[in-house]
């Protein structure tokens, strides 16, 4: 099940948008029927969290906490059903927001390629050394047309 928690109040977001966004990467990826957390938040929350968490004392657009620890392409290998879990992302709205003229895209747009980028994340791709980066990018943008289509 995809959980969508959004205690921010400003920005507005079609959460039934974002659940099909998540739900179709997650089927797309083997992992239809797993849970999922998606917190939608402010710019003080996530820096919190990226300055616990990464020891980065700033706001980003999103962090990724797996439930499982995998290499990337590995899969994972429930043993009951509370197992079946990728983890939870969380995303600033707000931050978001602030960088879409970057982007040219609309949120949904962005919140969809964060959506992807961050459950690759989940599950064990990265992007911080060359052959992985290359890896994780074309997974990314296979899960980024299906969402187009």
């Amino acid at each position: 099940m995809i959980t969508i928690k959004n205690s921010q109040r400003t920005i507005e977001v079609d959460t039934q948008k974002l659940e099909q966004s998540a739900q179709t990467i997650l089927k797309e990826l083997g992992y239809e029927g797993y849970d999922l957390g998606i917190w939608l938040t402010t710019n003080k929350t996530i820096h919190s969290y990226n300055k616990t968490y990464r020891k980065k004392d700033k706001p980003t657009d999103i962090l990724s906490f797996p439930y499982h620890q995998l290499e990337p392409g590995e899969k994972i290998k429930p043993l009951d059903d509370e197992d079946k879990n990728v983890g939870d992302l969380i995303i600033s709205l707000e931050f978001v927001q602030g960088v879409l003229p970057l982007y040219d895209v609309t949120l949904q747009e962005r919140l969809n390629t964060l959506l992807i980028h961050g459950i690759c994340h989940l599950l064990g791709y990265s992007h911080y050394d060359e052959e992985n980066d290359k890896i994780m990018s074309k997974l990314e943008k296979k899960l980024a047309k299906k969402l187009e289509a």
